[in-house]
């Protein structure tokens, strides 16, 4: 008898832990990590706010620490944008740059001046120049430019001359085109701003005795925006020459009016006396600056100058008013300069301005070197208060 053995039963290979992780996935669809994404993706779906999924914008975080983007068999579709002006449906709007993400509402604001700088400048005539400083300070002061200012008091040593010529400087520097114009024999504005008699032809004296241009007599001065109308001794003689002149009183105002609109304010340095030359600065301004010296004697001629000024707008110059008066070599030690500064401010109320020019000997060193007090020495008493001067008669604040 034989025996025959049965062939050897070979064992099937052990399942891997993957096919055994596939085959269990297919009898539990429960334990399936395919379904567990795709209700991991479905309740990260539901968490969009609405506003977001209409406006077309994926908003979706990225896939979570932990769960591999391989388990997730088919994610949800994501609705496409909706077609936008100027961008093809389907197609999603370029991302913005980082400057425009982040702007806030404080620097848009910020850049909405170059807009506004540019409707302003349309509608000003297309003039690319920027504003000058000052102009909007003195649009608000009511006082409109070209301004003429007759810097006038009959009594002398009082600073007619000193605050022509640093008020000029201090106006100059905040941008108005100034011109000085010397009516004094003396010509000390004239020296006072460096120019000198021997480098000029013509004078106020030939502008109001031989109908020169006043452009042609006009003369630029160290500083920018400043110029200067010089005056000689010549012009002495006027006084009298002036006497069976045709239309005696009105030959400065003709002589300004052909150069008026080259310049914002014209100050105009009178003579210590109420003469013919006086009145012809007088009948061409349209205002009166009256320096007053902080003591008993400049008071006295002050009452005759208003009435002078009141004969002027009576007959000559309707428009004629004292609008500024300013208190010169104010001395704070003394009781006096306290008294008559209270006195004047009691009688003529806001016309005083409210800075003084105290007495300084800076003031009375810059003439010899021909420059006002601004430039000779910019950090002086005397220079702050002609700066500050200048701004509140421009209209700004001091």
């Amino acid at each position: 008898m034989i025996l025959v053995k049965d062939p050897p039963v070979e064992e099937e290979p052990r399942a891997s832990s993957a096919e055994t992780t596939a085959d269990k996935s297919l009898t539990d669809p429960a334990d399936s990590p395919t379904e567990a994404a795709d209700s991991t993706v479905g309740s990260r779906e539901s968490a969009v706010p609405a506003e977001e999924a209409a406006g077309g914008e994926n908003t979706k975080g990225p896939t979570p620490v932990g769960e591999p983007a391989s388990e997730v068999a088919e994610p949800e579709p994501v609705a496409e944008p909706e077609p936008s002006d100027g961008q093809p449906g389907g197609t999603a709007p370029e991302p913005e740059s980082a400057t425009t993400e982040t702007t806030t509402p404080d620097e848009a604001t910020t850049a909405s001046p170059t807009v506004q700088d540019e409707a302003t400048e349309a509608t000003s005539g297309n003039d690319p120049s920027p504003a000058k400083p000052g102009r909007e300070a003195q649009a608000a002061s009511g006082n409109p430019l070209p301004r003429v200012l007759a810097v006038a008091n009959q009594k002398g040593g009082v600073g007619k001359t000193t605050t022509s010529v640093n008020l000029g400087a201090a106006l100059a520097e905040l941008g108005f085109r100034v011109l000085v114009i010397d009516l004094d024999p003396q010509g000390n504005a004239t020296t006072g701003l460096g120019i000198d008699a021997r480098n000029f032809e013509l004078s106020m004296y030939d502008v109001l005795m031989r109908d020169c241009s006043l452009e042609d007599c006009v003369e630029p001065t160290s500083m920018k925006n400043l110029f200067v109308a010089p005056a000689t001794i010549a012009l002495a003689g006027a006084e009298i020459e002036l006497v069976p002149a045709f239309s005696r009183e009105l030959k400065l105002k003709r002589a300004i009016e052909s150069v008026i609109d080259d310049f914002d304010y014209v100050l105009i340095d009178c003579p210590p006396s109420l003469g013919l030359i006086t009145v012809n600065a007088l009948a061409a301004a349209t205002e009166v600056l009256v320096p007053i010296q902080c003591e008993y004697y400049a008071l006295e001629g002050l009452s005759q100058l208003m009435r002078n000024v009141h004969l002027v707008a009576s007959n000559l110059n309707p428009r004629l008013d004292i609008s500024t008066i300013v208190l010169t070599m104010y001395d704070a030690r003394t009781k006096l300069a306290d008294q008559v500064a209270t006195e004047v401010r009691n009688h003529f109320g806001t016309k005083v301005c409210r800075i003084v020019i105290p007495r300084t000997v800076r003031l009375s060193e810059a003439p010899s070197f021909g420059q006002p007090i601004t430039a000779f020495d910019p950090a002086s008493r005397g220079a702050i208060a002609y700066r500050e001067l200048a701004k509140e008669v421009s209209g700004g604040t001091s």
